[in-house]
């Protein structure tokens, strides 16, 4: 045994993956969950900043380059920095991310069929509700 102390290992999120074929599968999914986020702006029930965080942990798994443009986006490297930095979700993310959510789901009530039109809400309710239980980071 030895008397140094080693360091502690690093976390999953920097830790690149050493075999070959892992990295184009890191660098599909993290593309995949960049464009499920996008596609989330403009889709009602679809979230983007999960998303964003799961590219950012794909990212960092299969390439560098493409995890430091996520990092120094204008629009999601804060999301992803604050989420790193602190577990934590800003407070005006939460914000619209209800109110967005509170919409969709009003739609929702009104053009689904009776049976199903209630499952949005009640999804929405339920990731609004875990969503706001998350540590809130003020800017």
């Amino acid at each position: 045994m030895s008397a140094t102390p080693s360091a502690p290992p690093a976390p999953p999120s920097a830790t690149p993956s050493h075999w070959r074929w892992a990295r184009p599968l890191w660098l599909l999914a993290g593309g995949l969950a960049l464009l499920t986020g996008i596609i989330g702006i403009f889709v009602p029930l679809l979230p983007t900043t999960p998303f964003v965080l799961l590219a950012a942990g794909c990212f960092a798994r299969g390439s560098a380059r493409w995890e430091a443009w996520l990092l120094n986006h204008p629009r999601w490297g804060p999301i992803v920095q604050d989420w790193r930095a602190h577990r934590a979700v800003p407070l005006r993310a939460k914000q619209l991310a209800t109110a967005m959510m509170t919409a969709s789901s009003l739609w929702a009530l009104w053009a689904l069929p009776s049976p199903w039109c209630f499952v949005p809400a009640l999804c929405c309710s339920a990731v609004a509700v875990w969503m706001w239980t998350l540590p809130t980071h003020h800017r």
